[in-house]
């Protein structure tokens, strides 16, 4: 069966009287003027490959996987080394100008073959997930530093709406978790109300995650461009990186799914732990917009849930949180059944539940609740988070022997960070918890 192709650029039309001559292989159906005809003409399904010989430069990430979501492969012509290793790495196959009718018709033919392998066969709507879905093969990885064996687990910290505290115990995790000897990386991935980088006391305006995002969408994110976007934080015992979030809501468009496929997987090669801080929002956006090609505003969400090794549910515990967390958590497991998370109420205290908070919520959470048990309970302590907020620092440095503090500790298998000087002091706030 012949490959329906269209393209675009001036060298691609002493090409195309020779592919019309090959009479097989492939079928020259458009001839574009213009690099947005082109696209247009690939979005409606008039063809299975594009050949471009110009404006390769404008091709993105983002945009490579819009196209392959609806069944089109592309090939650039390029005699530049670095532009073919930069469009090879979302996806692009690169030919070189002066190449011939019948080696572009192969490499036509390996471009549509590879996406077949690939098994990118499902729409968007079919994936559930935004923009496209993981579960196949991302056209945008990049290849790991040679330095780095083995890669990070990425922990995405989430919750429902109605602020349950999930900024809190990301950044304190990923302090804790510094601390206890890890290299880490913080990504405030939060699409609705970034909050990682003031809770740090940070004046960070570059929005780093942001930068990573671009950088990564035009196929230039190294390690060295990586670490620039990131902002070194320092505790007392121990340092790590912050992707700092979008400094307003409306900027949510620089998140883009495929983008931030890459700088997770960036981010997995140059830290041994990645902590995510997600938005609440599961809802899938092709479910409030007609158009399915436009950006999702969840996608940032769903991606890094899709992508994380371990997803902590964070839920505030009182009666407005819990019944959040029960709804969210349904929610969550239809948009993304592979999702095994860790449940954690947070805020406990007696007085939004009553006499003895911890038995209290876990009989109602027996009686109400989804067949995941709790497995965490953080105590609710104020004074100790607003000393933390006040001083721009963590509860590590601000609070080191508080209940809150050791229970985000040994959420995250840090023992040994707890301050054992303090244990009296803790151990006499966990008791009011358990009467």
């Amino acid at each position: 069966m012949s490959i329906a192709v269209v393209t675009f650029g001036q060298a691609t039309e002493a090409l195309v009287g020779g592919l019309e001559r090959l009479h097989g292989p492939v079928t020259v159906v458009r001839r574009c003027s213009e690099l947005a005809e082109l696209l247009a003409a690939c979005q409606s399904g008039l063809a299975q490959a594009a050949v471009l010989s110009e404006s390769s430069g404008d091709l993105t990430a983002s945009l490579v996987a819009r196209l392959d979501i609806v069944g089109v492969s592309l090939v650039a012509l390029t005699d530049d080394p670095t532009e073919a290793a930069r469009l090879q790495s979302f996806g692009v196959t690169p030919a070189a100008v002066g190449i011939g009718p019948s080696e572009l018709a192969g490499k036509i033919s390996e471009a549509v073959e590879m996406r077949r392998e690939r098994g990118w066969q499902k729409s968007v709507m079919d994936a559930g997930f935004a923009e496209l879905s993981v579960h196949s093969s991302d056209p945008v990885e990049p290849a790991p530093p040679e330095d780095t064996p083995e890669p990070g687990r990425v922990i995405a910290v989430w919750g429902p709406a109605g602020a349950p505290g999930r900024t809190t115990v990301a950044v304190n995790i990923a302090a804790e978790l510094a601390a206890a000897g890890d290299t880490v990386i913080l990504m405030d991935a939060d699409s609705y109300g970034a909050s990682a980088a003031a809770m740090l006391g940070l004046l960070d305006e570059s929005a780093g995650l942001a930068q990573a995002c671009r950088l990564a969408d035009q196929g230039i994110l190294d390690g060295a461009a990586f670490d620039r976007a990131a902002t070194h934080v320092n505790t007392s015992a121990g340092s790590f990186r912050i992707l700092s979030g979008i400094t307003r809501s409306d900027r949510w468009t620089e998140l883009r799914a495929p983008a931030l496929s890459v700088v997770l997987e960036r981010a997995r090669h140059a830290a041994s732990v990645v902590v995510v801080d997600v938005g609440f929002c599961l809802e899938a956006d092709e479910e409030l917009s007609f158009d399915t090609m436009a950006p999702r505003r969840n996608g940032a969400t769903l991606r890094c849930l899709e992508l994380a090794d371990e997803v902590i549910a964070v839920g505030a515990a009182d009666a407005v949180g819990v019944p959040r967390l029960v709804r969210g958590l349904a929610d969550l497991e239809i948009a993304a059944p592979h999702v095994s998370p860790r449940i954690v109420l947070n805020k406990v205290r007696q007085a939004s539940v009553g006499r003895s908070p911890r038995r209290q919520l876990a009989e109602a959470w027996q009686r109400f609740g989804p067949l995941r048990s709790i497995e965490a309970y953080l105590p609710a302590d104020f004074p100790a988070c607003d000393a933390a907020m006040l001083s721009g620092t963590v509860l590590l440095e601000s609070a080191p022997g508080s209940a809150l503090r050791l229970a985000i500790a040994g959420l995250v298998c840090a023992p040994n960070q707890q301050n054992r000087e303090s244990a009296g002091r803790s151990t006499r706030a966990m008791r009011l918890l358990k009467r």
